[in-house]
């Protein structure tokens, strides 16, 4: 890999980086947020680096969702929230997909509909629908 083109990602799953590690094992890194929005968020990284997180190899792919399954359980016994939310936006650090774990102590703290305006006319999701459809 071209070190100009490793993320910060890499760098903390080499140890080139300080981050507060939760979990890791082959396939997975998992480390608190340093800017978390509540206390607990984490980051569950691959260490395959891809862009976004659907590029990833499919035993990857499943091992970031096993690991979050694990790490979100234990975010749940200890910490206790309302629930443990997970968001893939891959805007922040673009060049290494990842998930985000975050406890939900307040209901609004990842609440998706925020009054962004967006046509929801029958006509506008019938097409949505075809078009993202996997029938012909």
């Amino acid at each position: 890999m071209n070190m100009e083109n490793t993320s910060i990602f890499t760098k903390i799953i080499n140890g080139e980086i300080p981050a507060h590690k939760i979990y890791e094992d082959d396939k997975t890194f998992v480390f608190l947020d340093i800017n978390p929005l509540a206390d607990g968020h984490v980051l569950v990284v691959p260490k395959v680096q891809v862009d976004q997180i659907w590029q990833l190899p499919d035993d990857y792919y499943a091992a970031v969702w096993s690991t979050a399954k694990k790490v979100a359980e234990r975010m749940q016994e200890v910490l206790q929230p309302m629930r443990v939310g997970t968001v893939i936006e891959g805007l922040g650090v673009p060049n290494h997909g990842h998930v985000h774990l975050v406890p939900i102590y307040d209901e609004d703290v990842l609440r998706l509909h925020h009054g962004y305006p967006v046509n929801v006319d029958e006509n506008n999701l019938k097409s949505l629908a075809e078009k993202l459809s996997f029938t012909d």
